[in-house]
């Protein structure tokens, strides 16, 4: 979809500044009636913090925007698969739709290491599309990953 595309090209960019500060590039953004509420990304090693995932800071800067923990109505772009703890905030969040790049076969829950997409223990149900600019995304990620072996 052309729409997604341009969407995650904001989201990659926010990758790209993830990696300028030496942290995996991984971007988000958050979208709602055509306006970028929010944009993250990751920076765990920066602050010495394990939840310091793209997803989990754009929640954060998305409820204080919208002045609401329930973000219903938007979009999340993410370069990178959501694992289980930013998945697992996404449905508390209630965000209708995720849109993500690279497919992450190690710790990816939308399909690719597992598929809570499926688990009973949500009540809430989020679509799914997967792949939008998965080259860019998985290149910026074997870049970050090379240059450090």
């Amino acid at each position: 979809m052309i729409e997604d595309e341009k969407w995650m090209s904001f989201a990659l960019e926010q990758a790209g500044k993830a990696e300028k500060e030496g942290e995996v590039p991984v971007g988000a953004i958050l979208v709602k009636d055509d306006l970028i509420i929010a944009r993250a990304h990751n920076k765990p090693i920066s602050t010495n913090d394990p939840t310091a995932h793209a997803e989990i800071h754009l929640l954060r800067a998305a409820g204080e925007e919208l002045k609401n923990y329930r973000l219903p109505g938007t979009t999340l772009y993410v370069t990178l698969e959501p694992c289980a703890m930013c998945l697992g905030a996404i449905m508390h969040a209630r965000i209708k739709r995720v849109v993500f790049g690279a497919h992450d076969p190690k710790t990816g829950v939308c399909g690719s290491s597992e598929n809570f997409m499926e688990a009973s223990c949500f009540n809430h149900k989020i679509d799914i599309a997967s792949g939008v600019l998965e080259n860019e995304s998985k290149q910026l990620l074997k870049n970050f990953f090379n240059s450090r072996r």
